[in-house]
């Protein structure tokens, strides 16, 4: 907490929640841990360079993510510090309803309504509301507000995500130590753990690809992502087919496959060919990088299975 003031630090309320956006807890603890203890200021993120970033950020997928982390930093640090009202953060860099919503409320003290996906369960259960997501987002928002306090509002937005998480949780809610069991229209009517009802998800579309590891001598051919769309930004070997780009082999060589790897994405499954080749003369973009420099964990989650695949062909 920023000193004398009892309110949390918006730099870390605004890093833990960016950073959980579609990632759990224990995915991110990590991460979190490394980024204040690299950056421990917004002023410190903001003079890194990118490229370390997304070093840093790479296996916690959602790219953009860190894209706008950077873009959100350099805009503070320049402004002199965090808007303290939803309004002023929402003209941020990657913040949204919900991220203006937790920095204004837990940082700042505004009696804002904070929604994630823990507190529409609560509320969805509390009332009784069966219409089904995402279709009962506005309703369930509407009905969260009524409920938000104008006194502490911070500790109220984090006690019901917590509530959410540990006692009203998906499967087999904990109603017995619920606090707002007197309260909860569901838990009377026993259709609790049936709530909130979502509507069936689309199968997920199936894309193909493939991945070139192109090597000479001791070094492997590498490339810097297009800095919009799929793994935005991030160091990954040349690939086509699978990300709305046909691009050919990244230089001649004679290709091998070695197998191929699954990788899940929030729209789409992915199956990608894994082509193994030695180089027979300069590559075509990309840059060669040293078998010692090359850092597995710098790597987005996607290249790791690719490297993972690839490496025991390399050290033969």
């Amino acid at each position: 907490m920023p000193p004398g003031t009892g309110r949390a630090d918006p730099y870390r309320v605004w890093l833990s929640e960016v950073m959980l956006q579609q990632t759990t807890v224990a995915a991110v603890k990590d991460y979190f841990i490394r980024f204040t203890t690299l950056w421990p200021r917004i002023e410190d993120l903001a003079a890194a360079e990118d490229a370390r970033v997304m070093a840093e950020w790479a296996g916690l997928g959602y790219y953009a993510r860190a894209r706008n982390l950077l873009a959100c930093a350099r805009k503070v640090a320049e402004t002199g510090g965090f808007p303290d009202t939803r309004t002023g953060l929402r003209a941020l860099p990657g913040i949204g309803p919900y991220t203006s919503a937790a920095i204004a409320a837990i940082a700042h003290d505004q009696p804002e309504t904070v929604v994630d996906g823990n507190v529409e369960r609560v509320v969805a259960r509390l009332f009784a509301v069966e219409t089904a997501l995402p279709a009962a987002k506005a309703e369930l928002t509407a009905l969260a507000e009524t409920l938000t306090p104008r006194k502490r509002p911070g500790d109220y937005a984090q006690a019901m995500m917590d509530l959410g998480a540990t006692i009203c949780t998906p499967r087999s809610p904990a109603c017995g130590i619920c606090p707002l069991i007197a309260d909860c229209d569901a838990r009377a009517r026993g259709i609790a753990a049936d709530l909130p009802r979502k509507a069936p998800k689309a199968p997920r579309p199936e894309r193909r690809g493939i991945a070139w590891v192109a090597r000479h001598g001791q070094s492997l051919l590498l490339e810097q992502r297009p800095a919009k769309g799929l793994l935005g930004g991030t160091l990954a070997f040349p690939s086509t087919g699978w990300d709305g780009r046909e691009l050919p082999p990244p230089g001649a060589a004679q290709w091998r496959e070695l197998g191929e790897v699954r990788h899940v994405f929030t729209h789409f499954n992915l199956s990608l060919r894994v082509m193994l080749g030695d180089l027979t003369g300069n590559p075509e973009r990309g840059a060669l990088v040293p078998l010692r420099q090359i850092d597995r964990d710098a790597l987005p989650g996607l290249m790791r299975k690719v490297w993972d695949m690839a490496r025991p062909e390399i050290a033969a």
